[in-house]
């Protein structure tokens, strides 16, 4: 009975091993198969794929940034973030801050602290190492300690032109400025270099690597600004001077080339390091030049009287009554010396210029209908953006005509009704210091073959028109005893004063934003300066007392800087303009070969071509050709209630 017991059993066992032996063969037969056909059938797929987890692109840095003349204003430099790994740490929190808090620049009871406080398993112990001080801590052979390559934003000037520069956050990748504006120029190489790299990230090298590519650094396009070192120094030390003596909110001076939109120099307050831009302000790093809108005051009478010429309803011997004061819409307006001069009569433009008359430019403002002045201060970029190569511009605010009533026409003519931005009116100013012709500002210097894509000519005035403004306000600033009237260079400028809105409700503070605008030399103007100030302090507040030193002596730095020819010497009187009047012909036909240039290169979608013929042909005139109605900005918000009481 026992054996036979015994003999089922080991049937039994034999027939599950057979099994078994069964499952293997069979097993080993499927893995033998699949084995070769990896290895052997599907072998470029698998070796395929093997590579591309060891290809990696090679570091890319990003381009230099230069100014007009070549010195470098921001740059790229290798840094280093250091980590600690916890699985794999052979050593105690103690051990580790004792070998590396010396190359950390900490110590060891901070290193040690970061270290048990952290409960990840990857922790960053400190940013931004230099790589000499890296290899050196390499050589400690810590299996614990890792570290990853980035760029480092380097901008050797320090605050220099911090607003036109930007900043660059490697870790967000977030940029301000050119940084931002430039980003796939400063980050653009003309081949991605491909490597093949080890686990721990070793290079691999076989017989078709180039040892002199993998080595040598791979670095964006150098971008060149239309920026002068030298202007740019001159504008921000003198703008900081008067900020600090008047106690001054906020400041700005731009001076730029109104013959190609180049901008020489860009000064703004309060300003920052980009080399510590976490350190700053929100005030302090916004451009608030570009995005804030004022009322221009004073300076606006410029275009005023600018618009009037272009519409044919102001010339050469023309006048206007000035009674001093005068009531419209249930609003007294006076001009700012009035009981100095009560009643100054019939005047001409250039006195209206020099004792910045507000009946007069009221008056002058009253010979146009809405329409009309409307249009013409949307074609001078009033109520539009200027198209400027930075971020964050606003496009002011221009109300349309059919809301105007009598006061706000009136209020328009001397720098009320109308917010602007403080290069909208750099650009208004330059399009009449260049005969007429307005161009888009911008701060890079472009190759030749990309300068349409990026820079406008809009013909906004004719050159003889131009040319008769620039002769009122050059005879007007001459007759000055102010530092505008400077003893080598005729000078076209007019200065302005005008009180600043409240925040978030109706009416104006008692703080004053001064200005002063101007070109020289009159007889061929190379350089327009726009200076304001916001909320200075102190007694005899005005845009000639506050601006316009800053003015004289920026434009006295700057003809020198540039070897401005002189126009001007002791009894010459006034020199009109000495250049040739520009064919307008020829320029028509070179703003339709830069058009055509666009499309022939591709610049524009190629789905949007039509579309944007039609918008170029508007934008050369400012309205369409074949209807006579200006393009239609986006309707302003209400600017509130206007003080009419203008100084």
């Amino acid at each position: 009975m026992t054996n036979n017991n015994n003999s089922d059993r080991i049937k039994v066992f034999n027939n599950r091993l057979n099994w078994l032996k069964i499952i293997f063969t069979v097993f080993a037969a499927l893995l033998a198969i699949y084995l070769f056909g990896v290895q052997i059938l599907d072998i470029k797929h698998y070796a395929k794929k093997a590579k591309a987890q060891r290809i990696a692109k090679k570091f890319i840095m990003r381009g230099s940034i230069l100014d007009r003349n070549g010195i470098k204003l921001a740059s790229d430099q290798l840094s280093y973030n250091v980590y600690v790994h916890r699985q794999y740490m052979d050593h105690t929190p103690e051990e580790i801050a004792h070998k590396i808090a010396k190359y950390l620049g900490m110590t060891e009871s901070e290193v040690a602290t970061i270290i048990k406080n952290n409960p990840n398993n990857i922790i960053l112990l400190k940013k931004d190492i230099d790589r000499p001080t890296v290899e050196n801590m390499r050589k400690l052979g810590l299996r614990e300690i890792s570290t990853d390559r980035k760029n480092c934003r380097v901008y050797p000037q320090d605050t220099m032109a911090a607003h036109i520069l930007g900043y660059y956050n490697a870790d967000a990748d977030v940029a301000a400025g050119v940084e931002f504006t430039m980003k796939k120029e400063l980050e653009k190489v003309d081949k991605d270099i491909v490597i093949e790299t080890t686990r721990g990230g070793d290079v691999i090298y076989d017989f078709k690597t180039d040892p002199e590519k993998i080595t040598s650094p791979t670095i964006g396009k150098t971008v060149t600004l239309t920026i002068d070192s030298a202007i740019q120094h001159v504008c921000e030390s003198e703008l900081l001077k008067m900020i600090m003596e008047k106690q001054a909110l906020r400041g700005a001076v731009i001076v730029m080339n109104p013959n190609n939109g180049e901008i020489l120099g860009y000064a703004v307050y309060p300003t920052y390091n980009p080399n510590d831009f976490k350190a700053a302000t929100y005030l302090q790093l916004k451009n608030w030049t570009l995005s804030d809108v004022f009322p221009p005051g004073s300076t606006f009478k410029v275009l005023t009287v600018a618009s009037a010429v272009a519409n044919g309803k102001i010339h050469r011997n023309s006048t206007v009554c000035d009674s001093g004061r005068v009531e419209i819409g249930g609003w007294t307006i006076s001009n700012y010396d009035y009981h100095k001069f009560p009643y100054p009569g019939d005047i001409n433009m250039e006195y209206l210029f020099q004792h910045s008359s507000n009946v007069g430019s009221l008056k002058v403002a009253l010979l146009m209908t809405p329409r009309e002045f409307y249009n013409s201060l949307y074609k001078f970029g009033i109520g539009q953006k200027t198209g400027i190569d930075l971020p964050g511009e606003s496009t002011g605010l221009l109300p349309k005509p059919e809301t105007w009533d009598m006061s706000r026409h009136a209020s328009m003519g001397y720098g009320y009704g109308a917010s602007v931005t403080c290069i909208q009116m750099v650009s208004a100013i330059a399009a009449i210091a260049n005969d007429g012709l307005k161009v888009t500002p911008h701060v890079v210097k472009y190759p030749e073959e990309e300068l349409p894509k990026h820079v406008k000519k809009v013909r906004v005035m004719q050159p003889e028109q131009a040319r008769l403004v620039t002769e009122f306000l050059t005879k007007s600033t001459s007759r000055t005893k102010l530092p505008l009237n400077l003893s080598n260079y005729q000078v076209a400028s007019k200065t302005g004063t005008s009180r600043k809105t409240m925040e978030g409700a109706k009416g104006y503070t008692d703080k004053l934003y001064t200005s002063a605008v101007g070109y020289l030399p009159a007889s061929d103007p190379q350089v327009v300066i726009y200076v304001v100030v916001d909320s200075a302090k102190g007694w005899e507040i005005w845009g000639s007392t506050v601006a316009v030193p800053v003015f004289a002596e920026v434009a006295k730095q700057v003809a020198r800087i540039l070897n401005l020819k002189s126009d001007k010497y002791p009894g010459s009187g006034f020199k009109a303009c000495t250049r040739p009047l520009p064919d307008l012909e020829a320029e028509r036909l070179e703003i339709e070969a830069e058009q055509k240039a666009l499309h022939k290169f591709s610049l524009f979608p190629q789905n949007d071509k039509k579309k944007n013929v039609k918008n170029q042909k508007k934008s050369l005139f400012g309205f369409d050709q074949k209807s006579k109605k200006v393009q239609n900005p986006k309707k302003p918000a209400n600017n509130g209630k206007i003080n009419r009481k203008k100084r």
